[in-house]
């Protein structure tokens, strides 16, 4: 890393997260000479943000393509890879998950040991640890805190073996004395203008019109949510990077202590745009919300060879959201020397701000 200007490739860079990287890498990194965006659908708009120093590559493949992902790979200095389905209502089909987690990470490894790239890193996720289908809680734990990690669901099986993978390839001889540097993410969480569930659990229930505020927060300045600086884990330790242990990091995605529950972070945000908390506790009953995610797992199972009916909640979705699942993330301080770049209030102002946005172009 001691090269004064690099390559970077973002897989997945037009999705949520990978989009809000590019604009990073473009604004704040100043070793970048070049920002390659993969991804299978292309979005223009990305293309528009290079500058006099750092171009901006937009690159159509797809990640389960060896030859796609090679010739994106092909003379790049850093990978961030963050191409991946994200399927927690049960609509993608099985093997397509594993078609683009799995082997698409694998796709990735592998075109970096072939063409040398040194660094790569991986956008895990919580998940891969928990929750478990018992709901187990986790309170504060950290990378080596033991939990029975119970997974029955596609997406975060795809997401464990991939990771493993990854963390696995650390050290993989180079040649010429290198050696592949592999680090692993895992986001707890993530919210922020154009993020796609946010959007969707925004518009399918309609606020309530003597509640909706139609008056709009002051924006703030144009920041991306608050996400951990690709630069700092590309740069682990340069001198022998051979040496370098791989390990799974919590990425503190909220600079805020203590952090609040995550139906109060929602509300936090979705208060401000007409939404409504009814009561302190849940409406109905836990045993009647299992039945109803058992319900409609067979629905979904039935209804499989008509049309395609993932509704929420299922056992999945409603073992996330009942669950304790809190985790420390000061390895990226120690590590990275991390510091949160926004505050949770600009963080919140400009997601309120988009959400309302949104319910500007529907009406």
């Amino acid at each position: 890393m001691g090269q004064a200007r690099q390559v970077y490739l973002v897989t997945g860079g037009c999705g949520f997260l990978g989009s809000h990287l590019v604009r990073m890498l473009v604004e704040r990194s100043p070793n970048v000479a070049q920002v390659r965006v993969f991804d299978l659908q292309l979005d223009p708009a990305l293309g528009q943000l290079g500058t006099e120093k750092v171009a901006v590559t937009l690159i159509q493949g797809d990640v389960s393509s060896p030859t796609d992902v090679g010739a994106a790979v092909e003379g790049a200095d850093v990978v961030i890879h963050t191409a991946s389905w994200v399927d927690v209502w049960g609509r993608v089909p099985p093997e397509k998950i594993t078609e683009v987690n799995v082997h698409g990470t694998r796709n990735v490894i592998d075109a970096c040991i072939e063409h040398r790239v040194q660094y790569l890193i991986y956008t895990s996720s919580m998940e891969v640890v928990g929750p478990n289908t018992k709901g187990d809680p986790f309170y504060r734990g950290n990378e080596d805190s033991a939990y029975d990690a119970l997974h029955e669901q596609p997406y975060p099986l795809s997401k464990a073996r991939a990771e493993h993978m990854v963390i696995e390839a650390n050290g993989t001889p180079l040649g010429g004395g290198r050696c592949l540097v592999t680090c692993a993410l895992r986001p707890t969480g993530s919210y922020g203008e154009k993020h796609p569930l946010m959007k969707e659990f925004y518009l399918a229930p309609t606020p309530s019109p003597a509640t909706a505020p139609r008056s709009r927060p002051q924006p703030c300045p144009s920041l991306p949510p608050p996400l951990l600086p690709p630069a700092l884990p590309a740069q682990p330790c340069p001198p022998q990077p051979c040496r370098c242990p791989s390990f799974p990091h919590y990425s503190p995605c909220q600079p805020r202590t203590p952090l609040p529950a995550r139906h109060s972070s929602n509300m936090e945000i979705l208060g401000s745009c007409g939404f409504r908390l009814l009561g302190s506790r849940p409406v109905v009953p836990y045993w009647l919300l299992r039945c109803l995610a058992l319900v409609n797992v067979l629905l979904r199972r039935l209804l499989q060879p008509f049309c395609s009916y993932a509704p929420l909640p299922n056992p999945y979705t409603l073992a996330v959201a009942s669950t304790t699942f809190t985790v420390q993330t000061d390895k990226a301080q120690r590590h990275f020397g991390y510091q949160p770049l926004y505050t949770w209030e600009e963080c919140r102002a400009r997601t309120v701000a988009w959400i309302q946005e949104v319910d500007a172009q529907r009406e």
